[in-house]
């Protein structure tokens, strides 16, 4: 189902058509959520798709027709990352599985270390790291799904970049 069928559905009856909306969208939003953050992103994407429905259910059908649907999702699959990350950082507990080691120079790089070093990453170069290069969004996709100038996005995908080829990975 295309983007366009998807808003146009969504549009024209919320409830009918968001299960395809979730059929769509789940395995590219749970993948690149996996790459964020790691078992959570499984409650991440829960809570981005609940945020969806309530939002689309108090939009017209109008606005929802003008949604460039993924970047809207992912718009608030970042902001649901972020409240996650936030939420965790208020807690005691740290768990050491969440912590990545990544060896430097290491030959033989696990999807495990590269989704553990992503991570370490700061938000907003993590995020067009995996955007860009893991989903293939476009940079100027990406600047209106983060909502910073697509220069600062090139620049924060470079410098994640650079920073995992500093830890000896790759994307």
């Amino acid at each position: 189902m295309t983007d366009d069928d998807l808003t146009t559905a969504l549009a024209n009856d919320v409830d009918r058509a968001f299960p395809d909306f979730v059929d769509t969208t789940q395995h590219q939003l749970y993948g690149g959520l996996r790459m964020l953050v790691a078992d959570d992103a499984g409650d991440v994407a829960q809570e981005t798709y609940l945020r969806a429905y309530r939002a689309l259910l108090n939009y017209s059908p109008q606005r929802i027709r003008q949604l460039k649907i993924r970047s809207w999702l992912w718009t608030i699959a970042l902001n649901a990352t972020h409240n996650q990350r936030r939420t965790q950082a208020r807690r005691p507990l740290v768990l050491v599985d969440r912590l990545p080691e990544v060896a430097t120079g290491n030959p033989e790089l696990t999807d495990e270390k590269l989704i553990g070093a992503v991570r370490t990453l700061p938000r907003a170069q993590g995020a067009a790291v995996v955007l860009h290069h893991v989903l293939a969004y476009s940079y100027s996709e990406i600047a209106v799904i983060v909502d910073r100038p697509e220069g600062t996005v090139r620049s924060d995908a470079s410098r994640g970049l650079a920073a995992l080829r500093k830890k000896g990975l790759q994307t």
